[in-house]
């Protein structure tokens, strides 16, 4: 037995104790994606399981949470959400609305004296007083909402109000206004009567007649094929021109006198003695004229039809004067008319 020689040991080992392989973890999954079990002996570096153990394979909602992401998890969801929403609100918004109901209570001849006695309050604003019967009221009513009459008004004293809309028709047969403001046409089929006076800033057209005592106008302009037509005297008033006397063509101790206005006119003249050609008068217009006007010149007198008359004329004034001396210690008359 001493003889005997240890045991070598085999080729290829070192002399150290050989080491022990490390124990697979058991929460490490190996590359293939399958779960082994190492307390029961399974090689990881195979991925199969030892004689009579099972692979155990993750399950199916673990594998679909594994291939999608949380935040597109969380996406999906909200977008589901407010589908759902979007959804009821649109069906809501096609329901009709239900009509509120109105409760109708009817007055007793108690509650009608309760009322006559003393201050109380019947039903509230859901709730509508009917009075079948009339309704006379002594004192004084406030309604602090909007009156609605189908029926008809009558006032029997003045009715103050404070502003005033009528949408349709409104027939007043006496009517009297403070002060009128129509915003748009107006159409008067009645005579109207106007004391103190009208105004009108803007165009007044007549399709009738007028018929005045008295017209004023600045400006009276004849359109188309217009006539003036006047069955009685024409006169043009305004004031009288002024005039200047030039005594050689009156004579010594001759006079002149104007009467009338720019448009008409005479001009009256004593001759003294001894007349000579020339201007009698310069007569100048209380206002110029636009342009030169036309003047008409006729003899008054028969001593005035011996001179050659004759005018000058201007838009301030015009003269009258004879070509031939005057007769002396005559009376001349010369009437003129001016016009544009």
């Amino acid at each position: 037995m001493a003889d005997e020689k240890p045991t070598e040991a085999p080729k290829g080992d070192s002399s150290s104790p050989p080491a022990q392989a490390a124990a697979p973890d058991a929460l490490e999954k190996p590359e293939g994606g399958d779960t082994i079990d190492a307390t029961d002996g399974g090689s990881p570096a195979s991925g199969k399981a030892p004689a009579g153990k099972d692979v155990k394979k993750p399950g199916g909602l673990k594998v679909l949470l594994k291939r999608f992401n949380m935040y597109l998890l969380i996406f999906i969801f909200i977008a589901v959400v407010a589908g759902v929403i979007s959804t009821v609100m649109y069906l809501n918004s096609r329901k009709t609305p239900k009509t509120p109901t109105v409760a109708n209570q009817t007055l007793t001849p108690d509650t009608l004296k309760q009322l006559a006695n003393s201050d109380a309050t019947v039903g509230s604003t859901g709730q509508t007083l009917t009075i079948q019967g009339n309704a006379v009221v002594d004192g004084q009513m406030l309604i602090r909402g909007n009156l609605n009459i189908a029926g008809t008004i009558q006032v029997g004293a003045p009715l103050s109000v404070g502003n005033l809309t009528v949408s349709n028709t409104a027939n007043l047969p006496a009517t009297q206004i403070n002060s009128l403001q129509v915003a748009t046409s107006t159409n008067l089929q009645g005579a109207v009567t106007i004391k103190n006076g009208i105004d009108v800033s803007g165009t007044a057209s007549f399709s009738g007649s007028i018929v005045a005592s008295q017209i004023t106008v600045t400006n009276l302009t004849l359109s188309g094929n217009a006539q003036l037509q006047v069955p009685n005297h024409v006169a043009f008033t305004g004031p009288s021109p002024s005039r200047v006397v030039h005594s050689g063509a009156l004579g010594g101790g001759g006079s002149a006198s104007v009467n009338g206005s720019d448009t008409s006119g005479s001009l009256n003249i004593n001759t003294g003695s001894s007349p000579q050609p020339g201007c009698f008068v310069d007569i100048t217009f209380s206002k110029p004229f636009a342009g030169t006007p036309r003047i008409v010149i006729s003899a008054g007198s028969g001593a005035a039809a011996q001179t050659q008359y004759y005018t000058t004329r201007s838009k301030t004034g015009f003269s009258i004067c004879t070509a031939n001396a005057a007769p002396a210690f005559s009376e001349l008359e010369y009437d003129w008319f001016a016009m544009d």
